[in-house]
Order: structure tokens, then C-alpha cells, then sequence
């Protein structure tokens, strides 16, 4: 099945005219996602190199490169822990798009994996058993906001807490264990780590992450202090990550600023 479903991404991005292309795995900078990277050393260069831990800031030169849509399938490398979920090299699909936002990456992921779930799962079928549950992608997929599913499931409302003060407070009373450094945003997050995934058993966007856990991603004009994010869930996991892209420059100088400050406290 495994073998089956990355022929099936093949066919389907194929078929939607992304190109396949392949990037460096040894990295002097292992960008692209809050990850600890393996070191090594490349002896023709005498140099420290990093092996990478996503697949992202090469795939991004070949949009600015004028290739409108790419994807690669590729081990990465992240130097943590490991469980039944999270092993230290794995193989990542990203695939990078011009001319789009966070909403023609919905679609596009909610019918990549319809797809996937008919011809590889179902044998035709778009509803997917899986241990005692019966995943249906035959519906259009659950959209919601992660301020919502938060107020949904924990039934603390997010957008009428204001400073990092409440937020600490609301943390301390529901049991949530925060960092020093943690703001507003991430502790929101911590909420819907704690409260809200195990639910998320059908096909459903999570959307609009708070900005500070997301450095690379374009503000909500409405509301600058979310992103236009989504995060796709099922069976309570976390399938599948994309954004609108920042490219506004400055507000990306900004955001890399407070990413050296985090990394100056560890």
C-alpha cells in the first residue's frame, strides 16, 4: 500500500503538471521547520554540513526560478525523539505551487487524498476503514479555526483573551504546562495539542494559526495576529501542513529576528 500510494501522488500531481525534482540532503543551513538537524562532515569541502530537516527552501528557489509547480518525495533528517509517530528519518512529499494561497492548497490536498483513498484504500470507494473506525472522504472536508476548535472542544474562547497575562491564567486553570518564552499564540496552540486533535477523526482543516508559531506564513489582513495556515487532521493526526507564503520582505526580516531569539534561549 505504501508502494501504491506514492505511485498514486506521482499520477496525481503528474496530472496536474508539477514537476518532480530533486534537492540537496547535505545542507549548510537545515531550514524549513523547527527541527534539530544530524550534523556531519563533508571531507572534500573540510567543511560542517547539516542533513536537512524538511524539503522546503530549495523548492522554494525553484519557484522564484520561474518552475510554477514542483514537488519532491525525499528522506529528511530530524535528530529527536522517537515513537510510534515520529521516527528520526522519514520520507516527506512537499510541493510548492505559484499563483495560489492556503485555499487552492485545500482543494488541492482534499482531493489528492480522495484520490488516494479510492484507488490505494477503497477499492473505489472514498470511505476508508481503519481499526474500528470508518474514515469518509466522500464529503466535502470540515473546515474550522483553531481559535474555534479550541472554544469547541475546551470551551475557552481565545479571541476574547487579550494579553499573555489571561492566556498564562487560563493555561494554570485547565492544567497546561507553558515555557517562559511561550506567548499568546503558542499557548493557544498548547490548548488544542491538549484538547482538540484526539477528536479530529473525520477529514478536517485546521486553520488560522496564531503567527507566533508560524514564521513563514502571511498574515490574516483582517486579523495580523493569525496566519493563513492550515493544518489537515485525521484519525487525530496531523497529515498534511500549508500556507499562504510571506513575501513580504521586511515582515519577513521581523519574524526571522524573533526566530534568532528563540534559538539565543535554547
Amino acid at each position: 500500500k505504501r508502494s501504491q500510494i506514492i505511485k498514486e501522488i506521482r499520477n496525481f500531481l503528474d496530472g496536474r503538471n508539477f514537476m518532480e525534482v530533486e534537492t540537496p540532503m547535505l545542507v549548510s543551513n537545515a531550514g524549513g521547520a523547527a527541527a534539530r538537524p544530524f550534523e556531519t562532515h563533508y571531507n572534500a569541502l573540510d567543511e560542517d554540513v547539516k542533513l536537512r530537516i524538511s524539503l522546503e527552501l530549495y523548492l522554494k528557489r525553484l519557484i522564484v526560478g520561474g518552475m510554477e509547480r514542483v514537488y519532491e518525495i525525499g528522506r529528511v533528517f530530524r535528530n529527536e525523539g522517537v515513537d510510534t509517530r515520529h521516527n528520526p528519518e522519514f520520507t516527506l512529499m512537499e510541493l510548492y505551487q505559484a499563483y495560489t494561497d492556503y485555499n487552492g492548497m485545500m482543494d488541492l490536498t482534499e482531493n489528492l487524498y480522495r484520490h488516494l483513498a479510492e484507488k490505494v484504500c477503497g477499492s473505489g470507494s472514498p470511505v476508508v476503514k481503519y481499526g474500528d473506525i470508518e474514515i469518509d472522504f466522500s464529503k466535502p472536508f470540515e473546515k474550522i479555526t483553531m481559535v474555534d476548535a479550541v472554544k469547541k472542544y475546551a470551551n475557552v474562547d481565545f479571541s476574547k483573551i487579550e494579553t499573555l497575562e489571561e492566556a498564562r491564567a487560563v493555561a494554570k486553570e485547565h492544567n497546561i504546562e507553558f515555557e517562559e518564552r511561550h506567548k499568546k499564540g503558542d499557548i493557544l496552540n498548547l490548548f488544542f495539542e491538549e484538547f482538540v486533535e484526539e477528536h479530529l477523526i473525520q477529514p478536517t482543516f485546521i486553520m488560522d494559526h496564531p503567527i507566533e508559531i508560524s514564521p513563514l506564513t502571511k498574515k490574516k489582513p483582517e486579523n495580523p495576529e493569525y496566519v493563513e495556515r492550515f493544518e489537515f487532521f485525521m484519525n487525530g493526526w496531523e497529515m498534511a501542513n500549508a500556507y499562504s507564503e510571506l513575501n513580504d520582505p521586511i515582515d519577513q526580516r521581523e519574524r526571522f529576528k524573533a526566530q534568532e531569539e528563540l534559538l539565543a534561549l535554547g
